[in-house]
């Protein structure tokens, strides 16, 4: 696993002040990108908030994510979640260390009594006395949020006073683009009352299994009550490793509901799920990898977008019309772009493999974040996609004519990648172990590639200028 020092270099310490009439919550950021461009501190937010309780206790869940990991837990992780303001709402995102867990609260407009809110990302500090401070708030005393410095401070900062490093993996970078593209595919598949999430909750397994890896995943069939089985039945949503949901128990007293996400489609293998749980103005939703031990950097769903030139370069028309926007209007931005609706949606999931859009579930439309990290650094770093172009830059693959075929020589062994139905199947064994339950292959991938680029070349050589008759006028 590839990692880097990242510094988190932060104003001063987040704190909870005050008494219990004039509370305030400070958030301290670290550097982010805003429209005016970057900056060392950006200030997004402050004022109160309509449910002081639940906003500090699903942050608290958000912050337990960022500092747990679902396996090999004998491993710290310590990653400072990132915030992302989109105008009308705040949108505080995390990973586990271990990668296999997505967290996102998002504090809708109500919350924040529809005060002003800024537009840009960058990560917030949360410590450990914040935590502590957190978890004793009690009743539902006042509560002011300021994410960012004061505005004294905001014309005194001279350097930062508090640095964190920690190692930032690139597979964490790359959890944030499967995640989005994972979910994109996701339909509501059950809804619960406040008083059934909180009993189906309470009720899951809370331990782990087998030397430190969560337990094996669950099915639970759609409907509007949860019975969780071990097998997989017709319908039913996968809840891989239950014990990761352990977040969502601090917000059991303020859930007003509880909605269960699932990929399209049946079958028996284990899949990726998400679980969102209402709170008054806002919504916390944790997203689990298929399996304990699988996190969602090695999914492979973004693979085929990465390796798309037209997709790559419509990104970068799309990107200049993204401006933090809560809900991206793919419609919208054809009209602005010039673009068909398709080819904008294949630039959205593009963005997403750098970071740059996440995907909301409740509203199932796309918004717009810049991640406070060198994310295409996570392209550069695939390992599939490294693989596929070096076959490629070898000439490793050879097309078979018209047939969808590809004979790929990858070290002493050659391989048949045969197409069917659009999809790719290849004779290795990740293809015999996935069935593209993980993506593609790095030669059905490099095929994808090469058929691609002789698709493009092929008009131009196979079909000459007509020849023009007498009374043409062209």
């Amino acid at each position: 696993m590839t990692r880097t020092a990242h510094t988190f270099a932060y104003a001063g310490p987040s704190a909870l002040t005050g008494d219990g009439t004039n509370r305030l919550l400070g958030l301290e950021t670290a550097g982010g990108l805003t429209p005016a461009g970057a900056e060392a501190h950006p200030r997004f937010f402050a004022g109160f908030l309509s449910e002081p309780q639940a906003a500090a206790r699903a942050l608290l869940a958000v912050a337990d994510v960022a500092g747990a990991r679902y396996f090999r837990r004998t491993e710290r992780a310590s990653l400072d979640p990132v915030v992302t303001a989109n105008g009308d709402r705040l949108r505080f995102e995390s990973f586990s260390g271990c990668c296999g867990v997505y967290a996102r609260l998002d504090v809708l407009p109500e919350a924040l009594r529809d005060a002003d809110t800024g537009h840009g990302t960058t990560n917030v500090d949360v410590n450990n006395p914040l935590r502590e401070a957190l978890s004793r708030l009690a009743g539902e005393e006042p509560l002011h949020l300021r994410v960012g410095p004061d505005e004294l401070a905001v014309t005194t900062l001279d350097g930062p006073v508090v640095e964190k490093k920690v190692p930032l993996p690139d597979r964490w970078l790359r959890g944030f683009a499967e995640s989005q593209a994972i979910t994109a595919g996701f339909d509501l598949r059950a809804e619960l009352t406040a008083t059934e999430a909180v009993r189906y909750l309470r009720a899951l397994p809370r331990g782990a299994s087998g030397g430190g890896a969560a337990g094996g995943p669950l099915w639970v069939p759609a409907g509007r009550t949860l019975r969780p089985s071990t097998r997989p039945v017709p319908g039913a949503v996968c809840l891989p490793g239950p014990e990761r949901l352990a977040a969502l128990q601090r917000v059991l007293r303020q859930a007003t509901g509880l909605r269960v996400y699932g990929p399209r489609g049946d079958g028996a293998a284990p899949t990726a799920s998400a679980w969102e749980v209402l709170l008054p103005g806002m919504r916390l939703t944790l997203t689990l990898s298929p399996e304990a031990d699988r996190g969602f950097s090695g999914e492979g769903s973004v693979l085929e977008a990465l390796a798309n030139d037209t997709a790559a370069e419509d990104a970068e028309l799309v990107s200049v019309l993204l401006a933090w926007e809560p809900r991206i209007d793919p419609a919208d931005l054809a009209d602005q772009s010039g673009l068909p609706v398709e080819r904008v949606r294949a630039a959205l999931t593009r963005l997403g493999t750098a970071g740059r859009v996440g995907y909301d579930l409740a509203e199932a439309a796309y918004f717009h974040r810049e991640l406070p990290y060198d994310a295409r650094r996570a392209e550069r770093h695939n390992p599939r996609l490294v693989a596929a172009r070096a076959l490629l830059e070898q000439g490793a693959v050879v097309l078979d004519g018209g047939a969808g075929t590809a004979e790929v020589a990858s070290g002493e062994r050659r391989y048949r990648v045969r197409e069917s139905g659009g999809a790719l199947s290849c004779t290795c064994q990740w293809w015999a172990d996935y069935r593209g339950r993980r993506g593609p292959c790095k030669h059905a991938l490099a095929t994808r590639m090469a058929l691609r680029t002789a698709k493009t070349a092929t008009p131009a050589a196979a079909d000459p200028a007509p020849a023009r008759t007498p009374g043409d006028a062209r």
